[in-house]
Formats: C-alpha cells, structure tokens, sequence
C-alpha cells in the first residue's frame, strides 16, 4: 500500500507507539511530521518535527501551520500522545482529572481540530485516536484515565457521525497494554506501592490479555496503516480493541 503524497501528522511521535507508527507510514510512502515536548526525542526519529504540547491550542495551531508550510496540506492525524496516573479514586484530586482530560481527551480534540480543513478541502481524510482499552472497559485505580479514554472514544463516534459524508472518517485504536517505556513506568508504580517483584509485576499485566501477552507497537503502527487504507473507507466511527480478546 502506498501513502505516497500524503502529509500526516503523528504526535507523542518521539517514542514506543508514536515513533512506530510514524516510521511504518513513512515506509508506506507518506509524508510524515512527528509532534512531541522533547526535542532530542523527535530529533532520533530522523523526520520533520514539531516542538508541541498538544494540550496547548495556539501552540498547536501553529505547529500545524509550520508542518503545513514545510510539507502541505495535512489529510491524516495520529493523535497519540497521552499519559496515565494511577492512584485509588478516594485519593485522586479534581487536578489529575482535569490533567488526564487535557493531554488524553483535548490534546486529540486540538490536533483533530487543527487538521479539518486541509481534510475537507482535500474531501479525504483520516483521524485516528491511540485510545486504550480503558476506553472501552473499567480498571481499578486509574479512574481518571478510564474516564478520559471514554470520553475519546465518545468523541471519536460523535464526530465520525458529523463527517460522514465528507470523506474523512474517524477511528479509535484501543490497545491493551502495550510494551513500551510507559507500561514500564506503571511496573515500576505497582513494585513501589505492593513491594512486588518487577517479574511477577509485569507477569500480573500482561495476564490480562487472554493470550498473556503485551501488545507490541508495530501491531498499532499496522492497525493506523489500515486505517490509512482504500480497504478501510467504511470502518467509521470504531474503537479498534487489541487486546488478545480481553474486549
């Protein structure tokens, strides 16, 4: 498949999902231009970047306009920066879900925003969200972050709806755990708090997959290249799960 003249724009592109996704569209023939806070991150992706907090509007605009100038019209957003926090919900303060909602849920509305009218200038388009499993079921201690994915992928339908008709359409991606430096993070949380041992740590998450497993990046950056595909131009308004048959 080729995505030869293509302008799409990856964010959190400077690492595990972002930085796979944006070299397998490369690879396909796109052009593409990665968005991340840290520099020296983006800088070993090899690509053009922008310097962007995606939770920051203007900062996001303007971003888009130097990737626009630099490489034109943008017909493709992989919004897949984000984060996590997890603490019980008694001990999670109006802050954290107010920040799981900014980078999670308005980092994708920011991005989605600063693309659609190249996308219906152009009259095609793809939005993908990298949302989470947690989008689309519930786990204990992370409450803000559930309800943050949930709400990406209530975005994600209601806008594929709005779209329709205008050749975008407007997917979501819902891995489960995925073996990147973020679930090593989260390893490290949980043998902080039940002195764990980090195996048994990462052996207790992955048995959350049915086939007791972590996903891999490169099975998101293939499931976004789909999407990007002719053979998926009715797959509108879907919360993909990866996840083993957990959901």
């Amino acid at each position: 498949m080729s995505l030869w003249g293509k302008h799409i724009v990856v964010t959190g592109g400077g690492s595990g999902v972002g930085a796979e996704t944006a070299k397998v569209l490369s690879l396909a023939g796109a052009s593409v231009t990665i968005l991340g806070r840290r520099e020296a991150q983006l800088q070993t992706q090899s690509l053009p970047y922008q310097v962007c907090d995606v939770t920051d509007a203007a900062a996001v605009r303007a971003a888009f306009e130097a990737a626009r100038k630099k490489s034109g019209p943008i017909v493709g957003v992989v919004a897949n920066a984000g984060a996590a926090e997890s603490a019980p919900f008694q001990r999670t303060d109006i802050e954290a879900f107010r920040s799981m909602m900014e980078v999670n849920l308005l980092g994708v509305v920011n991005v989605w925003q600063a693309a659609l009218s190249d996308m219906k200038a152009a009259e095609w388009g793809r939005m993908i969200a990298i949302a989470s499993t947690a989008g689309l079921k519930g786990y204990s201690y992370v409450s803000a972050y559930c309800a943050a994915k949930h709400a990406v992928v209530g975005l994600t339908r209601a806008l594929a709806q709005e779209l329709a008709m205008t050749g975008i359409t407007v997917n979501a991606i819902c891995p489960g755990f995925i073996d990147t430096p973020m679930l090593d993070r989260s390893i490290d949380n949980i043998v902080a708090k039940t002195r764990m041992s980090g195996d048994k740590a990462r052996l207790s998450l992955a048995s959350v997959n049915p086939q007791n497993r972590f996903i891999q990046p490169t099975e998101v950056a293939q499931t976004a290249l789909w999407l990007f595909s002719e053979a998926a131009k009715s797959v509108n308004g879907h919360a993909l799960a990866l996840s083993g048959g957990e959901v």
